[in-house]
């Protein structure tokens, strides 16, 4: 028996009756598509998983926090704030402006090309 979109051939002769041995490929013939199919599904979302996570380098770094200096650095964007406390405390409307703008820009460059 040849399943003839993936060219799964599946030979059954346990049984001395043709329609046993039938019966015993296909159910040979359903596991091996599974399979096949449950891998392709695997390696889909283990791809997918790969880009999503980083490789946890340091140039992978979104932000900052030095306190010795009192400075917060956004690396998306290139943009230091001299006001850690401040920005620990909640005003960061700065740096969600400077954001903002970035992402502007971003979606006017995908627009462009």
């Amino acid at each position: 028996m040849t399943h003839i979109p993936t060219g799964i051939v599946v030979i059954q002769q346990d049984q001395k009756s043709q329609i046993k041995n039938k019966e015993k490929a296909w159910q040979v013939l359903r596991a091996r598509l599974f399979d096949l199919k449950q891998s392709q599904l695997d390696a889909e979302r283990s791809s997918a998983r790969k880009s999503m996570v980083g490789n946890g380098d340091r140039s992978e770094k979104i932000r900052t926090y030095n306190y010795p200096q009192d400075r917060v650095t956004d690396h998306r964007i290139n943009l230091s704030l001299h006001n850690l406390p401040g920005f620990m405390m909640g005003n960061m409307d700065d740096m969600l402006d400077a954001l903002n703008v970035y992402a502007k820009e971003e979606e006017f460059k995908a627009l462009e090309s």
